[in-house]
């Protein structure tokens, strides 16, 4: 499948060798993949970090030095029917599938936020970014 216009808009500013990543593996995917976040500026970045600390929710992130800053990650969803359910890990599993494997093609190594020791088992010290790739 391809990407919708809210997606592309979203790529703006994101490495273009992710940016390729991401297309290739949105073909890949029996589902719409949706681009949640991809640029952030250092406010958004410091908005998502308060999360959680200082603004009420739940913490979305653990770091200031996020790769969202320089483009260099995206957070990916699955759309089925023009909604995102966030607990069918399996569609997560999905992405994560044409993300490494499209990134493989094109000689690219991607990290998973549900896998930061990059060893294959998601989830497993409870990694649960699961909408998180990026590229080194």
């Amino acid at each position: 499948m391809v990407l919708d216009e809210r997606s592309e808009k979203r790529l703006e500013g994101v490495n273009p060798t992710l940016v390729s990543i991401v297309r290739r593996a949105a073909k890949r995917l029996p589902f719409s993949l949706f681009v949640v976040e991809g640029l952030r500026t250092k406010e958004r970045q410091e908005q998502l970090y308060a999360q959680g600390r200082t603004k009420p929710g739940p913490k979305v992130t653990w770091t200031m030095k996020s790769k969202h800053l320089d483009g260099r990650a995206v957070d990916l969803a699955p759309l089925i029917d023009g909604a995102i359910d966030w607990k069918d890990l399996k569609k997560f599993d999905q992405i994560a599938a044409a993300m490494i494997g499209a990134g493989k093609e094109l000689g690219v190594l991607v990290r998973w936020g549900a896998d930061w020791d990059m060893d294959g088992l998601p989830r497993e010290r409870g990694e649960s970014d699961s909408p998180h790739f990026e590229i080194a």
